[in-house]
């Protein structure tokens, strides 16, 4: 079970309502709002690479804001064991990447909601995912949104399922 932390405060990471007035906003001003998601429960070279390609894609004017998968996601999606670190931590330690504008804690298995709500310009994921591999409430989602979709690659040798292995391997020496 992962260890509880008090909530650091950020004013990065917000609610669902306030990011949805975050990219009224931007719209408003002709900036790009590039979405993406994940649990980023390590945070390790490849997120910090991905994160910052995913933030190019904003240009100079836009933002980059992460959904990030709450706990019960996380474990529905990656586990009873996971996430290792809670959402406040995970949340608060991918805001305060220079290359991330704003997080939102996202409860459920998909991101269809939040798509619909946030309507971003651009969604990307890792170059492991492909059109066909999205979810398929998300694609539809992505699609009356009329946001572009652009797969990165990712920094290969990094992987959290593997740190968390040598971190155990590691202890038990």
């Amino acid at each position: 079970m992962p260890a509880r932390s008090k909530k650091a405060a950020d004013p990065r990471v917000m609610s669902l309502a306030r990011a949805v007035l975050v990219r009224r906003r931007l719209a408003r001003s002709g900036g790009t709002f590039v979405l993406t998601n994940g649990v980023f429960d390590l945070l390790h070279p490849g997120h910090a690479s991905y994160l910052e390609a995913a933030r190019r894609l904003a240009g100079r004017h836009g933002k980059l804001f992460v959904a990030l998968n709450s706990d019960a996601s996380t474990r529905e999606l990656k586990g009873p064991r996971r996430p290792v670190m809670d959402e406040a931590s995970r949340a608060y330690t991918v805001g305060q990447l220079r290359s991330v504008d704003g997080v939102v804690i996202f409860r459920g298995k998909r991101l269809a909601r939040e798509i619909a709500a946030l309507r971003p310009d651009v969604y990307c994921k890792a170059g492991d995912y492909t059109l066909a591999s999205l979810d398929p409430s998300e694609r539809s989602a992505l699609a009356k949104a009329g946001s572009k979709v652009v797969f990165l690659p990712f920094l290969r040798g990094f992987s959290t399922t593997n740190l968390i292995r040598r971190i155990r391997a590691a202890g038990s020496a």
